[in-house]
């Protein structure tokens, strides 16, 4: 085995392992989404550094240096950039590439639970934000709309064209292929987003044809997750409230049920797969309990008010 990896290292550059790295997990039928996190991950702890795949020690050096310039971001996103490099490095060491996983002492992050939701005002803030007479400001709009519409994922909506739209009869289908569960489902409209959808539509460039994603850039290439996040962040400045792609979607599940929604029908909207991640946002807040319980306790029923026992 010490020679199998000995010949490896000698004869394939760092390049060449990476890119048979994709392969493989691109063989496996991963999402692009996925893909494109491995990609955006790797490249990121190696993008001014010469690796050398024999120097463990300095490649455990360079990867704590790596995750310590990490340590203020959330535990989603730290947790993230930690499993896509370990995964990586796992598989240089099962492939024989390396000795040992230098990723081995960077342990996982605890997340927060429950769901991150921007409350109703800030989302009505937020919503004025965008310059709609630019293509950027319209696209920002409509996307914030669609998805406190719909609940998507964010790389699911990057992956929609025109053409996944029914607007006569108000639905998207989100095809198996872009959805990250490779389940398709098809999403209910309302007016409101499919005015905003056809808006945005009517104003692309005349070049872009229907292949081109509906929320796209301003020169029609695909809109990614750390595109859009820095696109949020900007607004989030200006709001002085943290807003990330990810919690539109929980706001989404938030408010869906606050309104009356049922949870059932919250799992098939977001595309749960069970009930286990849609519980997440059953769990209310205290307040949220008390006005529930007002309006819904039996006593109500029970007892009417006229024969209730007197405040002594």
């Amino acid at each position: 085995m010490e020679r199998v990896r000995s010949i490896k290292q000698k004869n394939l550059t760092f390049e060449e392992v990476y890119d048979r790295f994709i392969l493989f997990k691109q063989s496996q039928g991963l999402a692009d989404r996925t893909i494109n996190d491995y990609r955006y991950h790797i490249s990121n702890l190696f993008k001014t550094k010469n690796v050398d795949l024999k120097d463990i020690e300095n490649l455990r050096f360079e990867i704590q240096k790596y995750f310590v310039s990490s340590s203020k971001l959330s535990a989603i996103t730290f947790n993230s950039r930690r499993k896509s490099l370990k995964c990586f490095f796992s598989w240089l060491l099962e492939q024989g590439y390396i000795l040992e996983n230098p990723m081995d002492e960077i342990k996982k992050r605890k997340e927060d639970e429950q769901p991150r939701a921007v409350n109703e005002v800030t989302l009505q803030e937020l919503l004025r934000l965008p310059n709609l007479k630019t293509f950027g400001g319209l696209r920002d709009y409509s996307l914030i709309i669609f998805t406190m519409d719909t609940g998507i994922r964010p790389s699911e909506a990057f992956g929609l064209t025109i053409k996944e739209f029914n607007l006569k009869s108000f639905e998207v289908h989100i095809p198996a292929e872009i959805a990250k569960t490779r389940i398709s489902r098809t999403l209910p409209l309302n007016v409101t987003t499919v005015d905003v959808v056809k808006k945005l539509h009517s104003v692309r460039h005349p070049s872009w044809r229907d292949n081109v994603p509906l929320f796209c850039t301003e020169v029609g290439t695909p809109l990614t997750r750390f595109s859009w996040s820095r696109r949020l962040r900007k607004y989030s400045e200006k709001l002085g409230v943290s807003v990330t792609p990810y919690s539109l979607r929980h706001s989404f599940g938030t408010i869906f049920l606050r309104l009356g929604g049922n949870a059932f029908n919250l799992q098939k909207l977001m595309g749960h797969t069970t009930l286990t991640m849609t519980r997440r946002y059953i769990t209310l807040t205290e307040k949220d309990l008390h006005q529930q319980h007002s309006l819904a306790s039996p006593i109500n029923i029970l007892v009417t008010r006229k024969n209730r026992v007197r405040k002594i």
